[in-house]
This record gives structure tokens, sequence and C-alpha cells, in this order.
């Protein structure tokens, strides 16, 4: 990979966060940190400020998702329906068409904030309106308006996410700094799966799905204490001046096109091998996604247990994959990490086939515990790997363009998940078809993991 060098606003000239020190992928050409400088480093309130930050960008992601198809089959919606709906969540694969906006333009009034955390707080108000939105119409009010307000929460929280990626990338010194930043983001992230995941569900039985919904809107709200408390990165600043402003025809180009050309001028045709790959990297967790809840509750399980389950072993099994995740990456590298995380997906995915022969509470919690720790490993090791890839000046347009691409596949093909399940019922049964599918879908695991090997191989060649 070439390494550009600093200088005017021309495309090619902008230094990737990859080659302002060393490249992630090669960890042992840097020098490695203590676990005393670490220590220390988890002290600054920008990692503390990014705990919350994380957290806020979790909020939201599921309570449009699996908690949302939850809400629905409890309230007697048909799988496919759920299915169909839960393409509100193309917001996340789509806001790579507006993240541009996102990486040119101050949002008005906010602005002051900076351009970050401007766009940052109008996010969070709109997340906090549309669950509102829900929470008050319900289920009772038809599937168009909910839905509505359900594509107004996701859409928001698509843009919140482009904003808060390149906040934890350009407040970063260093590509350690990176990996520092996107576990804090992490734990926050994972805490509020956890939330919006098990603790929700309790609370729907107890005070309902509206109530519950309406508890959600209000730590949305308080997120936006984070966002106050940030400090707008300085560093991407000074290359964003250096810009020519977007209402003239050489920065339209440069915001339209210039992170594209950018980040094939520092990767060159690999750039290829590596968006195909991370397109299909998560579809061992997305294409199901759907069908989790309806799957405990098509099994017997109570809202209790499933509750219990995610917020205890669960929980403990995400920090697990976390830390382990950002352990691997430094010492192992990153792809080697990337590896381990796809087997650990798909393994962790088709195990749920399982619980279609025994439901028993002792199974469905290794079984997610081995999931929760598959998905926060593997998110993990993506996440500082798209990260790496990235370039100032870009950050929140290619970062978007990166998530994008892995997101796309995945939610659209989420949307046929109920067709999938109750195609296969008339043949295997309900339960045996959702572990039918759960077993397919884990087999999805392959194909990128030989995209990884081919990747690791033409990097070895390179080098």
């Amino acid at each position: 990979m070439t390494t550009p060098t600093h200088g005017n606003s021309s495309v090619a000239d902008k230094p990737s966060l990859e080659t302002q020190s060393v490249t992630a992928t090669n960890p042992a050409a840097r020098r490695k940190r203590s676990a005393l400088e670490v220590m220390r480093e988890l002290k600054q309130p920008k990692v503390a400020v990014m705990l919350a930050l994380g957290f806020a960008s979790g909020l939201p992601f599921l309570l449009t998702a699996n908690t949302f198809g939850y809400w629905l089959r409890d309230d007697g919606t048909s799988l496919v329906a759920i299915g169909f709906i839960s393409w509100v969540g193309f917001a996340y694969a789509f806001k790579v068409y507006w993240s541009p906006l996102v990486d040119h333009i101050d949002v008005p009034l906010l602005g002051r904030l900076g351009r970050r955390r401007g766009w940052m707080l109008l996010c969070q108000i709109l997340v906090t309106s549309g669950l509102l939105g829900m929470a008050t119409v319900g289920t009772a009010g038809g599937l168009a308006a909910i839905g509505a307000f359900a594509l107004l929460t996701a859409f928001a929280s698509a843009t919140q996410d482009i904003a808060i990626d390149a906040w934890r990338i350009e407040s970063a010194s260093d590509t350690d700094e990176v990996g520092l930043l996107t576990s804090a983001a992490q734990v926050g992230y994972r805490v509020a799966l956890i939330i919006t995941d098990a603790l929700i569900i309790a609370a729907a039985a107890r005070i309902g799905w509206s109530m519950s919904y309406t508890a959600m809107a209000v730590l949305m709200a308080l997120c936006i204490i984070a966002t106050l408390f940030a400090s707008e990165p300085a560093r991407a600043e000074v290359v964003r001046h250096q810009k020519s402003p977007l209402w003239t025809l050489r920065g339209l180009a440069d915001a339209i096109i210039g992170p594209f050309i950018d980040f094939f001028a520092n990767h060159k045709l690999t750039g290829l091998l590596m968006l195909l790959m991370v397109a299909l990297y998560r579809l061992p967790d997305f294409v199901m996604g759907p069908m989790y809840n309806p799957y405990y509750h098509d099994l017997g399980l109570s809202k209790d247990t499933v509750a219990w389950v995610r917020g205890s072993f669960g929980l403990v099994a995400t920090f697990f994959g976390i830390a382990a995740a950002g352990l691997s990456a430094v010492r192992l590298g990153l792809l080697p990490t990337l590896i381990a995380g796809l087997v650990f997906e798909g393994c962790g995915t088709a195990a749920f086939a399982l619980l279609s022969v025994n439901a028993d509470t002792a199974i469905f919690a290794a079984v997610m515990t081995l999931d929760a720790f598959a998905q926060s490993f593997a998110g993990v090791a993506l996440v500082i790997y798209m990260s790496s890839l990235t370039s100032l000046g870009y950050t929140a347009t290619q970062y978007a363009m990166l998530s994008s691409t892995y997101a796309l596949l995945g939610k659209f093909l989420k949307g046929f998940s109920g067709i999938a399940v109750e195609t296969l019922t008339p043949i295997y049964g309900l339960l045996g078809a959702y572990a039918t599918a759960f077993v397919a879908t884990g087999l999805t695991a392959v194909p990128p993991l030989l995209l990884l090997l081919l990747l690791w191989r033409v990097q070895n060649i390179k080098r």
C-alpha cells in the first residue's frame, strides 16, 4: 500500500489513519504499549465519553429490529410482516449516501457545538422523538404508523452512527488509541443491547411494550449529556479547513467521489477484496436477526427467562468477547482476529438449532453465551479493521461506506427470514424450520472466511 503525503486538499494527499503511525494489520511493527500504559489511557475523559456515546449508538438499534419484532409477534403479527418491516434497518445500510453531508456541513444552530457534536445532538433528539412516537401509537395504531416512527428512529440512529464513528476515529491520536476507543464504544454499545434485548423484555412483561419504549426514549434523551461533554476533534478540523467549500464544483466533487478515490488510491485493487469481505462478514448475525425473538416466543420461553439469561450469561460473555477481540487484534493481528470471529459467528448462529430439540434453560444459556461472545468478538474485530482503513477528511463518509457495505446484503436478506421459516414449516414443522434456517445461516460464514484467507495471502505477498 502506498503511503500518501501530507499537503493540500487534493484527493490523493489525505493520510489514512492506518498510515499516520504504522498499519493496524501489522501490530508487531510498532511499539507495543505496556499494560500500565493502557490502564493509564483508560482514565482519559474521552474514553468515558466514548462509553456513553457507544451506549447512545447501541440503544436504538434493536428497538427497530429484533426487539421490535418481539413486540410485533407478542401482539400477533405474522412472521412475514415482521420480516418485511425489519427493512426499516436499511437506513443503516444506505447511510453512506448522506454521510458526505455529515462530513461537510454543520447543523444550523447546533453546529455551534462543532460539526460532529452538532450532528450527534440533532440525531439524539430525533431518535428520542421516534421512540416516543412508537410508544404512543403502538401496534393498535397500525403497522404503517408504528413502522413510520420506526423508520424515523432508524434513520436518525444511522445518521448518529455516522457522526459518532467519525468522532471516535478522529479523536484518536494513533491506531492503538483507535482500538482503545473502539473497545470503549463496544462496551457501551453492548450494554445498550443488553438493556434493549433483555431488560426491556422483562419490563414489557410487567408494564407493557409502550411504557417500556417510553423508558428507552428517556434513556436516549439522557445520552445528550455525553454529547455536551465531548470535545470536538481538533486534528480533523485542520484537514477540513484545507478543503474547498461544498458549494463549489471542486468541493462538491471532493465530497461525493473524493472518499472513494482516496480509498482505492490507498488500497488499489485489494480494496475490492476488502469491500467484498466486509459485505459478507456479518451475514451469520444478520440473516436470521428478525427471527430470534419470535423463535423464543414459539419455543415457549418466558420473557423473564430470556431477559435473565441475556442479562447475566449474555452480558458476561459479551465483555469477554470484547476483551478477547481487542487482545487478539494487538497480539495476533487483525486478519487472524477476523478469521477467528467468523468461526465463532458461524458456530454461534448454528447452535440455536439445538434449542428446537431441547429448550432447557441450561442449554439456552449455553447457546446464548456462545452467541454473545461470538457477536461481540466479531463486531470489535470488524470495527477496528474498518476504522484502520479510513482517511482524515473523509472519515465519516469512508467509514459509512464500509459499514454500509457490511450491512446492506444482510439487511436485505433478513427481510426474507420470515418467508424462509414459513416456507420450511410444512416440511420440517415450525421448530424444525427455525433450526434448518439457523444452520444454513451459520454456513454463510464460509465465503467471507475464504476471502479473508485470500486477503491474508495477498497482503503477505505485498510485504
